[in-house]
């Protein structure tokens, strides 16, 4: 294998498996990767000693000697974004409040991870909390987008984009309430799948029942990749009351079927998919020039392999957008306050905080039960628009960000496409729709730009969502693996 840090999951894993490929010689490989390129990106914080880490992967060498197999992610190094609990790894959340805690145990999907073979090499950086779709923080500072260094990575799983796109990992896990594992993808011309909800079973967890607006999920250079990884994390656990049936086999064998072979529902006598294109939603979202002109590359590469492309407007959500977005704010700070409340009633601890997160708590503190009893009804009656929606067609496809990367130096974009963002997640807005529902989305990028003179380098870095039917994410996967497979 020429370079083991450039290669796909599914390579890498038969490779050791087949004892070709030492995971050693991979550990070797994506450690010289880190050295080179992390020092400028920041992707990859709380590193392991570099001898720990060759320890641990001759102990994976000696386990296949003696036939000892893991699973999938045997012998592949892994860092697992900071808000997860990892097991003697520290996990700060990007926080001051927390620079210093060491877990005593692992999140549920890292506990998958590991039984599987992965080598936790550390921890990918992210958002104070996970908040806002731009990863910097004063505990580790800022991460850079993999294509140019003065540019955002996004987030809030801007780490784990970041390193796939370098070759410092070959696959992440990832986490994403508004558009964390989709953003970043874009950026960073990556593939981010956000699971259906309860795909990803959560454990262990303060509330599970208000708090399921967020999931962790999987991220790739590929949909095959992003399957792979997820039928590692996917599978029924009775300790998450939102966890769906069944486990991850079906992704397992996507992932590992030939790259030539039809995804499911593909086939010279399937039926063209019917897709949605909503866009910008008949203007309400605001939108940087040029992202809806790079998001048309996408539709026509998505015709190209079948697809029948409409545009039914906004009306097809059944709520006024805007109404959407009061529902979202209220859920979003009713989910995401909660776990903050200690910190911001301690003063010392409040001082720490950054701007965005008292900001959540002062809006939850504020709200009445009648506020999120509305806003709960009106996500009711969307959900209810969103399943005819998809009577009609077999997916929705929008932007997965409403801007470009900006620069890294900026918290967050106070105005876009000439108009001024109220909050300071307002330009991600775009990606509210597939959470509300628990609908299975997958960002990936937009094809290049050809050559030439004027071409900005930097309007390649966008992505488009591939939204599905709530649980349709097998679906979800094979549209994307066929619209890779077109610009390949």
């Amino acid at each position: 294998m020429d370079d083991p840090a450039r290669a796909s999951l599914r390579a890498l894993s038969q490779a050791i498996r087949d004892r070709r490929l030492s995971c050693r010689e991979l550990m070797e490989a994506v450690l010289a990767r880190i050295a080179q390129c992390n020092p400028r990106h920041n992707a990859i914080v709380s590193p392991r000693p570099d001898d720990e880490l060759l320890a641990e992967a001759d102990r994976h060498d000696a386990l296949l000697a003696e036939g000892r197999w893991l699973g999938v992610l045997h012998g592949i190094p892994q860092a697992i974004k900071d808000l997860a609990m990892t097991r003697g790894l520290r996990t700060t959340l990007g926080s001051r409040i927390l620079k210093d805690n060491v877990p005593a145990g692992d999140s549920l999907f890292v506990e998958r991870m590991r039984a599987a073979g992965a080598i936790l090499i550390g921890k990918t950086n992210t958002p104070e909390f996970g908040l806002g779709s731009q990863t910097y923080n004063d505990v580790h500072g800022i991460t850079r987008n993999a294509h140019d260094a003065s540019l955002t990575a996004g987030g809030s799983s801007g780490g784990a984009a970041v390193a796939i796109a370098l070759g410092m990992l070959p696959v992440a896990d990832g986490s994403d309430m508004m558009g964390s594992l989709r953003n970043p993808a874009a950026f960073n011309r990556v593939v981010g799948l956000r699971p259906s909800r309860g795909r990803v079973p959560v454990w262990p967890a303060i509330d599970q029942f208000f708090a399921q607006l967020g999931t962790a999920g999987p991220m790739a250079r590929d949909a095959r990749d992003c399957a792979l990884l997820l039928s590692v994390q996917a599978g029924y656990d009775a300790r998450d009351p939102l966890s769906l049936d069944g486990d991850g086999e079906a992704f397992s064998r996507f992932g590992l079927a030939a790259d030539t072979a039809e995804p499911a529902g593909g086939g010279p006598a399937a039926p063209a998919p019917r897709v949605a294109w909503l866009g910008d939603l008949d203007g309400h979202l605001a939108t940087a020039d040029g992202v809806l002109e790079r998001c048309a590359a996408a539709l026509r590469r998505l015709e190209s392999v079948g697809c029948r492309i409409e545009a039914p407007g906004a009306g097809v959500l059944g709520v006024a957008p805007e109404a959407l977005w009061e529902c979202w704010t209220t859920l979003r700070s009713v989910v995401a306050a909660p776990p903050l409340f200690a910190w911001y009633r301690d003063q010392a601890s409040r001082e720490l905080m950054k701007p965005e997160a008292v900001w959540e708590v002062k809006r939850a503190l504020a709200l009445s039960a009648s506020e999120v009893a509305r806003a709960s009804q009106l996500r009711t009656a969307f959900y209810q628009a969103w399943v005819k929606l998809f009577e009609q067609f077999d997916f929705v496809v929008l932007p997965s960000a409403q801007v470009f990367p900006f620069e890294a130096e900026r918290h967050w974009p106070q105005e876009v496409g000439g108009r001024r963002m109220d909050t300071y997640h307002r330009w991600m807005e775009v990606v509210i729709y597939a959470t509300l529902t628990g609908s299975p989305a997958i960002s990936v990028p937009v094809p290049r730009q050809q050559a030439g003179a004027g071409v900005d380098p930097v309007r390649d870095l966008m992505g488009v969502q591939i939204i599905g039917a709530p649980r349709d994410d097998l679906g979800v996967l094979a549209l994307a693996a066929r619209y890779e497979a077109a610009g390949s």
